[in-house]
């Protein structure tokens, strides 16, 4: 299939952009969604042949961006409003268009209607089951990716603190991994029809991840709990997240992952042990942090 164009949505993002650099690294041929010439430039920089301008509300260019496609990689952004619809539409914009598969970056747990960004991904996947594509169903756990906008902060105040509960325990995973499993299913055919829940080793709460990152780091880490009232009304969208963190997280097994790449993923102390380099902290990986984590 490498011969064949993938359409990846979303092509300079944080997430879909990985998964342009893993195809990219396997010689397919990527056609990426962006918004803007800006992001064209990134998508091109990451591995994209070409790039298509539009966004997921516009029909017409949904429609231009799938023309001559075999293959669609979808992630929705974050907490898109009317995700479920957009995403119905999305998925029968691909059937028309003729494209043959469709992959997925879902999320664990489709199934918790009390979290509304798992919940809108649920009627997607229904769609997509309902189109006739071949398709392959992504479910990644928490992204290690999301603790690289708080990293510096992290670092400054020697707080590791979010809006729910340092009790609660997440399976997490690098995007990395993720994005090379969408590179499989893509490609070529083993994943086919499959549904995957896609976690590395570990369940960690707050205090175990703030432990982890003071390892790495050589000095203190603290875990605390933010008051999500201090957080004002944009943040009023993520309150039942945040309700439901304070009693459950989501944890799954790493076996799925394991089997698919065929090596160990990577380690939530690898990538800190990254973070760390880029900020001139950490020189080289301590031999025993990866130990550490497991033992967790």
């Amino acid at each position: 299939m490498t011969s064949q164009t993938i359409l990846a949505v979303g092509a300079a993002g944080q997430f879909a952009g990985l998964v342009v650099a893993a195809l990219s690294q396997r010689d397919a041929r990527v056609r990426g969604l962006v918004r803007s010439a800006e992001q064209g430039n990134e998508a091109q920089r990451l591995g994209a042949a070409e790039v298509i301008i539009g966004d997921l509300r516009d029909a017409r260019g949904v429609d231009a961006a799938l023309a001559g496609v075999d293959a669609v990689f979808y992630i929705a952004p974050a907490f898109l409003p009317d995700e479920a619809e957009i995403g119905k539409r999305f998925v029968e914009a691909v059937r028309r268009s003729g494209a043959r598969r469709i992959v997925f970056s879902s999320v664990i747990h489709p199934v918790l209607a009390e979290l509304p960004n798992h919940a809108a991904k649920a009627p997607v996947e229904a769609a997509i089951l309902d189109s006739g594509l071949e398709y392959v169903l992504l479910h990644p756990t928490v992204f290690f990716q999301n603790y690289a906008a708080a990293w510096t902060k992290i670092l400054a105040s020697g707080v590791l603190a979010e809006p729910w509960s340092s009790e609660t325990r997440f399976s997490r995973v690098d995007y990395r991994d993720v994005a090379e499993v969408a590179a499989i299913a893509l490609l070529g055919d083993r994943l086919l029809h499959g549904t995957f829940e896609l976690c590395a080793d570990g369940e960690l709460n707050r205090h175990q991840v703030a432990a982890l990152i003071a390892e790495v780091i050589g000095r203190g880490v603290r875990a605390d709990r933010i008051d999500p009232d201090t957080l004002g009304k944009q943040a009023d969208a993520l309150r039942p997240m945040f309700a439901h963190y304070d009693h459950h997280g989501l944890v799954g097994s790493s076996l799925t992952l394991r089997s698919i790449l065929g090596h160990a993923p990577r380690t939530l102390c690898a990538y800190f042990e990254e973070l760390g380099r880029k900020s001139g902290l950490v020189s080289q990986p301590p031999d025993r942090a990866g130990a550490k984590e497991g033992a967790l």
